[in-house]
């Protein structure tokens, strides 16, 4: 399983535009991205940010997303952002997620 690691601040008192943005047109267009798993957001109110974390099937999938998807996703985020966003990728070690996945793929 590989990882995307997006951390971001955002303009203030915009939380709750950028949740409904990410759940009714950005998590929507990475449902449709070849061997995505699953997304995780989080926000620290202390400072207005953000860090979203996608689950990969493998880097291949994920650096597909970035080239073709990603940059629409930003565009679309544009007007809640302050600054650029700043990515990261990992591969993963250990996940109980990653384990329950494997186990349901082998069974269907």
């Amino acid at each position: 399983m590989f990882v995307r690691k997006v951390t971001t601040l955002l303009k203030p008192n915009s939380i709750s535009k950028f949740s409904r943005l990410m759940e009714q047109e950005v998590i929507p267009m990475l449902r449709k991205q070849d061997g995505f798993q699953d997304e995780l957001t989080f926000f620290d109110p202390s400072e207005d940010g953000v860090t979203g974390i996608s689950l990969w099937d493998k880097a291949s999938n994920a650096e597909i997303y970035s080239r073709e998807t990603y940059p629409a996703v930003l565009e679309k985020l544009a007007v809640l952002i302050e600054g650029t966003p700043k990515v990261d990728t990992y591969e993963t070690l250990n996940s109980t997620f990653h384990k329950s996945a494997t186990t349901l793929a082998a069974v269907a």
